[in-house]
């Protein structure tokens, strides 16, 4: 995928938002163009695209999206992983780049998309009850499974890969539209170096490390 500073699913919002705003500023007062022009401009933000510094440790697990740290649980993931493992929760925020990344580098073993609701994502039940996209990946190392989760305004997942895929670690592999959570989970011998509450950037914040 080509690194613009703009993701593509941007485009027709900031291309909308845009054509409104001059419209009204000649058709009636460059007061009428304020609203959506401020609104332009927030989707251009929100649609953004940043470069991240990717730690290149194979021992390393990255965040994959940015966001806060919602909670750090223990459970027995049945789907891919087969074993006890840590749940880590994320909630983005309409203010945070909602682009996911790939946490470890590895292939794409399991994926699965799940029909659901749209509550709030920093609510508990969100992780179970929302519409969510999950991909599991498997490296020599370790097996990681990554699941985005749809919000209250987001209503749309994007996927970029699919089973198969190899991805790098930070690699760009989807984004949620509009608030959302994302939460990743790895095998409970993974050592934990983030807390609730950490604010954590995708593809760059260490939120584990494998154990020698």
């Amino acid at each position: 995928m080509v690194k613009t500073p703009i993701v593509k699913e941007g485009y027709l919002y900031i291309g909308i938002l845009a054509l409104i705003s001059i419209v009204a500023g000649f058709a009636i007062s460059p007061y009428w163009s304020i609203i959506p022009g401020v609104l332009c401009a927030f989707v251009t933000f929100f649609f953004r695209n940043p470069r991240r510094r990717v730690p290149q440790e194979d021992i390393l697990i990255v965040s994959p999206a940015d966001g806060t740290v919602m909670g750090i649980t223990e459970l027995f993931e049945d789907n891919f992983l087969n074993e006890t493992a840590v749940k880590v929760s994320i909630f983005l925020s309409v203010f945070d780049v909602h682009i996911n990344r790939s946490p470890i580098e590895g292939e794409i073993k399991f994926q699965q998309y799940t029909c659901g609701r749209f509550r709030p994502a920093y609510k508990e039940s969100a992780g179970w009850e929302n519409e969510r996209h999950t991909i599991g990946l498997e490296n020599e190392r370790i097996k990681v499974l990554v699941t985005q989760i749809a919000g209250i305004l987001a209503r749309r997942i994007v996927s970029w890969v699919t089973i198969g895929s190899l991805l790098d670690r930070g690699q760009r592999y989807g984004m949620i539209k509009f608030g959302s959570c994302t939460e990743v989970i790895f095998p409970k011998a993974v050592e934990i170096l983030v807390a609730k509450g950490d604010k954590v950037r995708g593809g760059e914040t260490i939120i584990g490390r494998l154990r020698e």
